[in-house]
């Protein structure tokens, strides 16, 4: 099946950057707007309490059945934006490692963030996303 994404690399831009610069959808993709994703288990708890790796799985474990639900996989991302609660840069990449091996070779643009609070209890990540679908 053809894929909407088409990521974007700059050769005038730093290539330390662990992801494309840009990406494109064509107009006649739907584009699927994600709630944040939370690490959230079943029951509402928050899954792996203290552990920013841990709770960075779920998010994305998350993430791929929400995306599943629209008819979307990790491949069909077009942009993320990953919410660390943290002012420890070590904190924000031992997330971002997570979230990053998770989409492999599909490494859309993405926003890494260190904020002072998330939403539920003893939460300390969330992933934003928007993709893109070809119907078939």
């Amino acid at each position: 099946m053809p894929r909407a994404v088409t990521l974007i690399r700059s050769s005038s831009l730093s290539d330390v950057a662990e992801y494309a610069y840009a990406a494109t959808a064509p107009a006649e993709a739907r584009l699927v707007f994600l709630a944040g994703a939370c690490p959230l288990n079943e029951d509402g708890s928050t899954a792996a309490v203290g552990d920013y790796a841990g709770q960075a799985a779920k998010a994305v474990e998350n993430m791929r059945t929400a995306l599943a639900e629209a008819g979307a996989t990790l491949d069909d991302v077009i942009n993320t934006r990953v919410l660390v609660a943290s002012t420890r840069r070590e904190d924000l990449v031992t997330a971002w490692q997570v979230v990053r091996d998770a989409f492999g070779d599909h490494d859309v643009p993405s926003t890494l963030m260190g904020v002072t609070v998330l939403g539920y209890t003893d939460q300390l990540v969330e992933i934003e996303a928007v993709a893109a679908v070809l119907d078939s």
